[in-house]
């Protein structure tokens, strides 16, 4: 159980943090700028619940607690090391990735065939919806990036990917399932 009792340590003022297993890394490190990253689109997450009700809002509910896994997930390297540790180290699965899917089917069995990309807009639900599929696509981009350099949870990558498509899907369903999509026009201004 986490017991946080003093907010501030003092312990980040040299510009380093703690990963999950103890180590000190640059708070500018390729790790902490990922799991840094899901927690922004966890706060983005947040603000689109906001206008969220019903089943969309528990499913958002559910992807504010993966997102909360994943960060553990990233804030702990040497996976070679998982049997190792004192305790488990919390890790994404497979079964988490899957949800994801079978709720982008879900959603997308009620919508037309895209025949324009979208534009960002349309309802408010929509438009922090668009905005949470753009973090967690950096959020993916980055973790990406960390596992070019050190070992990354395969399923963490996984999610990510499926999440900006969930965001995508969602924001359409948002948008009374398509309907009031904001349809990008090719070079309307010109």
């Amino acid at each position: 159980m986490v017991v946080l009792n003093k907010i501030y340590t003092k312990t980040g003022d040299a510009g380093e943090t703690a990963l999950g297993n103890g180590a000190r890394v640059a708070k500018h490190s390729s790790r902490v700028n990922a799991y840094g990253t899901v927690d922004e689109a966890n706060a983005t997450v947040g603000l689109a619940r906001l206008h969220s009700e019903g089943a969309m809002d528990g499913q958002l509910a559910m992807i504010q607690n993966d997102l909360f896994d994943l960060g553990a997930d990233l804030c702990r390297p040497d996976m070679e090391k998982d049997a190792d540790a004192e305790y488990p180290p919390l890790r994404m699965v497979e079964a988490q990735v899957a949800r994801l899917e079978a709720e982008i089917d879900a959603m997308n069995a009620a919508l037309e065939p895209l025949r324009s990309f979208i534009l960002p807009g349309g309802s408010p639900l929509a438009s922090h919806l668009h905005l949470c599929r753009t973090v967690s696509r950096r959020a993916e981009r980055l973790t990406v990036e960390l596992a070019t350099m050190e070992t990354v949870n395969e399923h963490a990558v996984k999610y990510l990917n499926r999440l900006s498509d969930w965001f995508f899907v969602a924001g359409r369903v948002a948008n009374e399932n398509g309907a009031s999509d904001v349809l990008w026009v090719p070079g309307a201004n010109r």
